[in-house]
């Protein structure tokens, strides 16, 4: 990390250069390649007449253009130059070359990218699908931040609206979408303006996973492989119903609640993970509140996020109980924004009434802790409160929810009400 500071400190010199001196103040996207990664960050340039300045995570660089280029010593504070560099202007993208106390560095530094002015809704037709969270996918659909998409997916089956299979199982995801400007270190946000379902039909587990239960009990438990758990979805009603129920569930009713199960950005690093995981970067989160009107908090971890969406269910309980919800096709659409210079730990989301907070980790112990601390941490920075003070909101007004327990790691999520936030001074 100290030699990436170095770096992008760097950069922000090198534009000083050759562009004109009013050009180079802002900031600029950089990006760095160090045996064979790639890392990435945001630098910011003062600039007054030929006195320039580069300032990032603490470290400065200086230095004054000769004959078109710009070397200088890196430095971290008023500590000794630890390095050297030579950067060169052109256009809008600095290059830079030179060594530091790891060894030979470079890399590229760019202005980001123009935005349109008015915001754009797209029309978007899926025509592959991925089963995978990943950087290495290329994008489907260039959007812009207050840009809205209109879009579909399969269900967890691959299946379409009219019953055709479109692509292998296991959570088949809509997307790549890359948002301009979007940088690491940013919050995406998105905000779900319309989910609805796209068909009559859903299918869902018929047996409760044996992680949910006593070990004795499920030992001795007796499924019926005849059991029929497919499901008619009656849109009119607002409600679902067993297709071919048994004799006790005759007239079973489940209210319809549409929601996604997958929402992700793009993992960290080169990281891939099928599409059944869950991370901090989202995932398959399966959190039943994930609907219609609820605002979405990710980090960003790549250029342009890379924001995958899919995983549609009619209806499902607390934890996804039985390995699947009502699984079914979707129709939804979306709005896109995002917060400069400011990254969340793990998922947030709110909606009219709740503020809620993930937290996704190896065990239900662990998921709560980094829940507890996401939701804290939120409060903390918007309404300025003191340990103390966090403490009696949280202890007087916390929820939780168990949102997920099937799959490889455990999803919780800390909420609260907003009217018990209205009486705070921020």
């Amino acid at each position: 990390m100290q030699r990436l500071m170095f770096v992008l400190v760097s950069v922000l010199t090198a534009a000083t250069v050759v562009a004109q001196p009013a050009a180079l103040s802002g900031d600029w996207q950089v990006t760095q390649h160090f045996f064979g990664a790639t890392r990435y960050a945001t630098l910011h340039v003062d600039q007054a007449g030929d006195n320039i300045k580069g300032t990032f995570a603490g470290t400065t660089f200086e230095c004054l253009p000769q004959s078109g280029v710009c070397e200088g010593s890196l430095r971290n504070g008023t500590d000794p130059p630890t390095g050297k560099i030579r950067l060169t202007v052109r256009g809008n993208e600095i290059q830079a070359e030179g060594t530091d106390e790891d060894g030979p560095l470079d890399f590229v530094a760019r202005r980001p990218p123009a935005l349109p002015v008015e915001p754009r809704t797209h029309q978007f037709t899926p025509t592959k699908f991925y089963n995978y969270f990943s950087s290495r996918f290329e994008p489907v659909l260039h959007i812009a931040p207050g840009d809205s998409v209109d879009t579909w997916s399969v269900d967890a089956g691959g299946i379409d609206a009219s019953g055709t299979r479109r692509s292998p199982g296991g959570n088949p995801l809509t997307g790549p979408f890359y948002v301009d400007g979007a940088w690491p270190g940013d919050t995406l946000i998105v905000t779900l303006n319309r989910v609805r379902l796209s068909r009559e039909s859903a299918v869902s587990g018929d047996q409760i996973v044996p992680s949910a239960l006593a070990p004795r009990y499920y030992r001795d438990l007796k499924f019926d492989d005849q059991f029929s758990s497919d499901w008619t979805l009656d849109r009119a009603a607002g409600e679902a119903r067993l297709t071919k129920p048994s004799e006790h569930l005759k007239n079973y009713r489940v209210p319809l609640k549409p929601m996604l199960g997958c929402i992700a950005v793009a993992p960290p690093q080169e990281m891939s993970f099928r599409s059944g995981y869950l991370g901090a970067w989202g995932g398959n989160m399966d959190y039943n509140q994930l609907g219609e009107g609820t605002t979405l908090y990710l980090p960003v971890y790549h250029p342009g996020a890379l924001l995958f969406l899919g995983d549609g269910h009619a209806a499902q309980g607390d934890g996804e109980l039985t390995g699947d919800a009502l699984e079914t096709s979707m129709e939804f659409s979306f709005t896109v924004r995002l917060v400069k210079g400011t990254s969340v730990p793990q998922p947030r989301a709110e909606n009219e009434q709740y503020r809620m907070a993930s937290g996704i980790a190896n065990s239900l112990q662990e998921a709560l802790q980094q829940a507890t601390t996401n939701l804290a941490r939120w409060l903390t920075d918007d309404y300025k409160l003191s340990a103390n003070e966090v403490a009696i909101v949280l202890g007087s007004a916390v929820q939780y929810q168990i949102a997920e327990i099937v799959d490889p790691l455990v999803h919780v999520v800390a909420k609260i009400d907003k009217k018990a936030l209205a009486g705070l001074q921020p």
